[in-house]
């Protein structure tokens, strides 16, 4: 698989199949993501990888938590102004379209939702975290540091799902984990064999046509 492949087939994948993931494929992927980008080479990103037993007892501590109040981060501060909404609005709808669930259908709409604390199935958890000394820029380079590894496990014909989510549970991940206060938990990205017959895997993603969101100057 070349790079453009790995981009252009990589989504949010939102119901896995029970095949397990070896911890060499892991090693291997993260091996190489170490050489994304890194401003004055800081190289911010840590994480925690969990599996089986470890990622299940998180599991049930999550299904048991309520999330943080207030939470430590904000990412849905965007939906705020009308064209970033109407962007979510139409994920929403697209997303529940397919599986058949109606915008009155709370409980069916709650109950999906919910599996992010089980990340849909998926037989591998990495959860990515950093000091929180760590400003703008270094955020960024964590971005990139899991947009890399997402196109990695692509090569190794992988899927996964980035769970901002996650960080709704900040504290109870961390304390969980062990993981100091000093920490940013940031985001899950949920790893696994995508269901290739699940309706939420096979809907038609949209993006806003490229000279709505770039110029070019000089060409």
């Amino acid at each position: 698989m070349n790079v453009a492949e790995a981009v252009v087939t990589r989504r949010s994948i939102r119901a896995f199949t029970e095949q397990t993931v070896d911890l060499e494929t892991m090693r291997r992927v993260l091996e190489a993501a170490r050489m994304a980008p890194s401003g004055c080479n800081y190289q911010p990103w840590e994480a925690t990888v969990l599996t089986g037993a470890p990622l299940k007892a998180l599991q049930d501590v999550l299904l048991a938590s309520k999330p943080d109040d207030p939470l430590e981060y904000d990412f849905s501060a965007p939906g705020q102004v009308d064209k970033y909404k109407q962007r979510l609005s139409t994920l929403g709808a697209q997303m529940y379209g397919a599986m058949a669930i109606g915008r009155q259908d709370v409980d069916q709409r709650e109950l999906f939702s919910r599996q992010n604390l089980t990340s849909f199935g998926a037989p591998v958890l990495l959860l990515s975290h950093f000091p929180k000394l760590m400003k703008e820029p270094q955020w960024s380079d964590v971005g990139m540091w899991l947009q890399t590894i997402m196109l990695l496990l692509r090569d190794e014909g992988l899927d996964s799902c980035p769970q901002e989510w996650m960080g709704i549970y900040g504290r109870t991940i961390k304390t969980h984990l062990g993981l100091s206060d000093d920490t940013m938990l940031f985001c899950g990205i949920a790893i696994g064999y995508r269901d290739p017959d699940a309706a939420v895997n096979n809907f038609e993603r949209e993006r806003v046509p490229l000279d709505e969101q770039v110029r070019f100057l000089g060409f």
